[in-house]
């Protein structure tokens, strides 16, 4: 393997790239790079960007950590496990992390939920160990807050994906059927920490099966296509005893689907969510077992229940 092969460096004012397969879970260096257009259209192990300025980037799922340090005034597309900068300004991101995103030394930080499609991209998620439903984008770490200074902030909530990160120019790279439209995207759009918009909120599990993931994302366009929110989204898997605290009284009836793998849960939130949740589901999924909080006033103790728990699933 060729380390050139896997490196952009010393770059500028250039549209550059890797066309799905070219990465193949291979480890990435992008360093010195001005005013350029970068796309990797693959799933790699790990990506380190270094002393970037004013570039645009996408990068494809991402095994494990993706590192930004001294980059400043960059749009970027990441899908990773791990997300970190170090001494970076002005980075704008939509981003779907695993795991708590941590910026270090870093100002003028914007976040926003990763939203992309094209046909590659799902397989790509699988190859490199990701679940679509695990994006903790909002939930961002600080290391070095400064009193009085907010280090980041959310991107608007009607941010145009391709305003930041535009569809690549070059012959090659517009082989890639790319779709920035929010109901193609392959990762589910949530609202994280944005302020919700009603006190009522309703969880909704599905069992691992052979259509565990089209059924979640059957219910997610129903209950949006109606006006609701999807605020959070999680793929963890449950033992009997994490069962009894998250379904409470009607645990004995899923226990035994657990064994079959990790369960999907959906937080919706909206006025009359629990209500049109459950109507949904009896109507669409009428033949599949799923969890759904029975009433407005179980529903909040089911979300926090659930998040508690998958959160502490996913420090371990």
């Amino acid at each position: 393997i060729d380390p050139k092969d896997y490196t952009f460096s010393g770059l500028k004012d250039e549209t550059v790239g890797r066309l799905p397969g070219k990465v193949a879970g291979q480890q990435f260096v992008i360093q010195d790079c001005e005013n350029c257009s970068i796309y990797i259209f693959d799933h790699s192990a790990t990506i380190t960007i270094d002393d970037c300025i004013n570039c645009q980037i996408f990068l494809g799922p991402i095994k494990g950590s993706v590192f930004f340090r001294d980059c400043k005034d960059c749009k970027c597309i990441v899908a990773c496990q791990q997300f970190r900068t170090r001494d970076c300004r002005k980075l704008e991101v939509f981003l779907c992390c695993a795991t708590q995103p941590i910026i270090e030394s870093s100002t003028g930080m914007k976040f926003g939920c990763f939203q992309y499609y094209y046909p590659e991209l799902a397989l790509q998620f699988k190859d490199a160990g990701l679940s679509i439903f695990n994006n903790t984008w909002s939930n961002i770490h600080d290391f070095t807050p400064v009193s009085g200074e907010n280090n980041w902030g959310l991107l608007p909530e009607n941010a145009v994906v391709q305003d930041y990160v535009p569809l690549p120019s070059s012959e090659e790279l517009k082989a890639v059927r790319i779709s920035t439209d929010a109901t193609r995207s392959i990762i589910p759009i949530t609202r994280g920490r944005r302020q919700k918009s009603s006190d009522e909120s309703c969880l909704a599990v599905f069992f691992a099966g052979d259509y565990t993931t089209a059924n979640a994302r059957k219910l997610i366009d129903e209950m949006i296509g109606k006006g609701f929110q999807l605020v959070q989204t999680k793929e963890v898997l449950m033992k009997a005893e994490d069962a009894h605290r998250v379904f409470q009284q009607r645990a004995s009836e899923f226990i035994p689907l657990l064994e079959k793998g990790p369960v999907v849960a959906l937080e919706f939130n909206g006025d009359g969510a629990v209500e049109e949740c459950q109507s949904t589901i009896n109507d669409v999924f009428s033949g599949t077992k799923v969890f759904v909080s029975e009433s407005k006033a179980s529903a909040s103790q089911d979300v926090d229940n659930f998040y508690n728990f998958a959160d502490m699933q996913m420090g371990m």
